[in-house]
Order: structure tokens, then C-alpha cells, then sequence
């Protein structure tokens, strides 16, 4: 059963949690982030992406870097622009998009369960990414950026988690610049904090929705604090991770679209019978961008056009990962045709987040690309499947939105 625990929280004072708080280290190119935090000099960004206080000529993982990103979090809370709480708390923090809210429990999760399967995977992770975190957190003693947890959603946590919102104080209030509206409450009375603890005890697992290499990271951390430490309880901060876990009936997953270079040596009208020859069916030739509206459908950019591919009964599959629209595309298009053989490393190949709009799929495929493909997105009940399963999905198979924000919870490891 899941270990969660309350943390002493390092958070922005009210006042400039607004201007502090910053989209994850890894939606930014380094141009991006040097742009962003030349736009906001408080925004946390600048602490998880601390290169943005060197030149170009100093790598973004050079030592100095992860240093200076130290020193920069010591001097933002000596300076008082963060503030420590007195005792272990949960947060709740409540994300609004779009109308649509999905309330989560900022808590500590335990490395031990990372480690255990208690906390379910859906993706492998590649160590060079890895390594980036692994020394971000060590050096600045700290998790900066919290780890998107779900579980199967229980009504005794759901009320608990409306009546805090109803009865606490707000801490936090403000709409981001992509008007995403973020909202955080502190729980700090003895008796919610245990029922929240015994509850969270009783679920079976917990599922890690985003955020695979930042966990691994933490938890990789917390086994060198332990090699350090060959005399450790399990009771010190490096033993955990932080994280905010949502109920899954409130999680929305937007689809994460493909971009490919060149069609592999077909000409355009023999690279349409192909796909047709393997078992879609093309219809629906226009202008308009084509978003599919249902498992087994893709929309299909080339040559100024869009289409509608519709894959056959016979490609479709009930295996957990197999039945993925994005293992459809890749297992019977991707592979065979285009010869994109492992998206993961195959540079013919880039994916498009789904809240940047078809509109960029279109420019890609005018600046750099030759065609490209829209995606019906998978759900959270399929992601659920395959982490139940012990199986992986294809990489980029989910996109999800809002964004945490980083810079608004942190923990210390010690």
C-alpha cells in the first residue's frame, strides 16, 4: 500500500507565487528559457534551469550550473521570498482549465514503493536524462519540481478534499499567463493529516501520470543519500519524493501527435496505395485540419491536404499496449512504410503535443517536415491498463494538461 506523508513545505510567499512559479524544466528549449526568464526574473525557472545565468559557451549540464542553481534557491529563501512551514502538512492544489478542475494532494511519496511496483510506471526512462535531475536535486539538496501521481479515485479522499477547500484558507490564487487558474490550500491539523494517511494507505497503488525521469532521478538520489548514510531509519526527507496525486476521474489526456521528415522513397501516390495496402482507409480529403473523433481514426496532413485514415477491425488489437492508437499508427504505418523503426531514437521522426493545436502540425510540415498525423488521445483508463498490465507504452503516447507548475512546493532532503 502507498506510503504518503505530509512534508515541511518550502513555498512562495503569496504576494509572488504568481510570478514565481514556472512550467516544468523540460517544456523549454534553453533559447525558450533564457527568453522566459529574461521576461520574469523571479520565475522559477531560472533555479531548475540555472544555465539561463550563463552564456551560451557553458553546457547546460557543467557543473557550475547545478551551483549556481544552489545558490540561487538559498538566496531566494534568505531573501524571503519563500517561506518554510513549521510543521508537516498536505496541500491541496487545484488546477482550472478550460472550466475544467482536477484537485490534487501535494504530499511526499516513499522511494521504497517507486522501487516495489506500489507506484506504477507506464514508460522506460533513458539514464542521460536522467542524470541532468539526478544532479539538480542532489546539489541543491532538493525536489523543485513535483512528481504528476493518479490513483483510482475514492470518495473518503474526494470529500476531504472539497471540505478543506470549502473551510481552510486559500493560500495561493492566480491564473497563469496560459490561463490556467491555480489555486493550493495547506492542511496542517493532526487529525486530517492522519485519516488523509490512513486512507491513502488503503488504496492498492498509485500511478506515475507524468514525470517518469524526474522520479527516477529522486529515487536514484535517494538510494546514493542511503549509500551515504549505510545507518538510515527510512524516516529522513531523501527516503521520499515530492509529488501531487489526483483521482484519475479527474485527469484529461490530450493527444500527442507525429511529424515525419519524408516519405521514406514513396512518391505521394505510391505512399497512399501503401497505406491503404495495409489496412486504412483514406477518406475525407479537404483543407480543414482533421482532428479524429474516435479510437482507430487519424487525421493525416500532406501536400496541403488533410485526410481521414480509418484503420481496419484486423489491425486493431485487446492487448493493453498493442490496442494504443499510437502503437496502431507505428506497428502498421511508422515502421513498415516510413521506416521509423524506434521512434525513440530515430531523428526522421519529432511529436507534437496536443495543446499546441493542429495548427502546428501544418507549420511543421511547411518549415521541416513532410507529413503528418493527428491523434485520438489515449485515455487514462488505458494508461491505467498498461501500468496494471507491468507493460510500457510507446514513447510519446501522452500528453497532459495543465502543466504543476514547479517553484510552488518544494522539499528539502534534509
Amino acid at each position: 500500500m502507498p506510503k504518503v506523508t505530509p512534508f515541511q513545505g518550502i513555498r512562495p510567499t503569496p504576494s509572488l507565487a504568481s510570478h514565481i512559479a514556472a512550467l516544468p524544466y523540460d517544456v523549454y528549449s534553453r533559447k525558450e528559457a533564457c527568453e522566459e526568464v529574461k521576461k520574469e526574473p523571479l520565475s522559477f525557472l531560472k533555479i531548475d534551469r540555472a544555465e539561463t545565468q550563463f552564456s551560451d559557451d557553458i553546457s547546460t549540464y557543467d557543473p557550475k550550473v547545478y551551483q549556481k542553481a544552489c545558490e540561487l534557491l538559498k538566496e531566494e529563501i534568505e531573501n524571503g521570498h519563500f517561506i518554510k512551514d513549521e510543521t508537516p502538512c498536505y496541500y491541496i492544489y487545484e488546477l482550472i482549465m478550460d472550466g475544467r478542475s482536477q484537485t490534487g494532494i501535494v504530499a511526499c511519496s516513499d522511494i521504497d514503493d517507486y522501487l516495489s511496483g506500489i507506484i506504477k510506471k507506464h514508460e522506460n526512462t533513458r539514464e542521460e536524462k536522467e542524470i541532468d535531475r539526478i544532479n539538480h536535486v542532489d546539489i541543491t539538496n532538493a525536489h523543485t519540481g513535483p512528481i504528476f501521481l493518479a490513483y483510482r479515485s475514492r470518495s473518503e479522499i474526494n470529500r476531504i478534499v472539497e471540505s478543506c477547500k470549502e473551510t481552510l484558507p486559500v493560500l495561493y490564487d492566480f491564473t497563469s499567463k496560459d490561463n490556467i487558474t491555480h489555486k493550493a490550500w495547506c492542511i496542517s491539523d493532526d487529525a486530517t493529516i492522519k485519516e488523509l494517511e490512513n486512507l491513502f494507505a488503503q488504496i492498492p497503488c498509485t500511478y506515475i501520470a507524468d514525470g517518469h525521469h524526474r522520479c527516477a532521478s529522486a529515487v536514484k538520489v535517494g538510494l546514493k543519500r542511503r549509500a551515504e548514510h549505510p545507518d538510515y531509519t527510512g524516516d529522513e526527507e531523501f527516503n521520499r519524493f515530492l509529488s501531487v496525486l489526483f483521482p484519475d476521474d479527474q485527469l484529461s489526456i490530450l493527444p500527442y501527435n507525429r511529424v515525419v521528415k519524408d516519405l521514406n522513397g514513396y512518391s505521394e501516390e505510391d505512399f497512399m496505395k501503401a497505406v491503404e495496402a495495409a489496412g486504412f482507409h483514406i477518406s475525407c480529403m479537404k483543407k480543414e485540419p482533421v482532428s479524429p473523433k474516435e479510437k482507430g481514426s487519424f487525421g493525416m496532413f500532406l501536400n496541403g491536404n488533410w485526410y481521414l485514415l480509418k484503420a481496419d477491425e484486423s489491425l486493431l488489437s485487446s492487448d493493453p499496449v498493442e490496442g494504443l492508437d499510437v502503437s496502431v499508427l507505428q506497428n502498421h504505418l511508422l515502421a513498415p512504410i516510413l521506416g521509423i523503426g524506434d521512434p525513440r531514437i530515430d531523428k526522421r521522426i519529432d511529436f507534437v503535443g496536443g495543446i499546441r493545436g493542429l495548427a502546428e502540425l501544418e507549420k511543421r510540415v511547411s518549415e521541416d517536415m513532410k507529413i503528418a498525423f493527428s491523434m485520438y488521445p489515449t485515455s487514462i483508463d488505458e494508461l491505467l491498463d498498461v501500468a496494471d498490465a507491468g507493460l510500457l507504452m510507446p514513447p510519446k503516447s501522452t500528453w497532459f494538461e495543465p502543466k504543476l507548475r514547479s517553484g510552488l512546493f518544494i522539499h528539502c532532503l534534509s
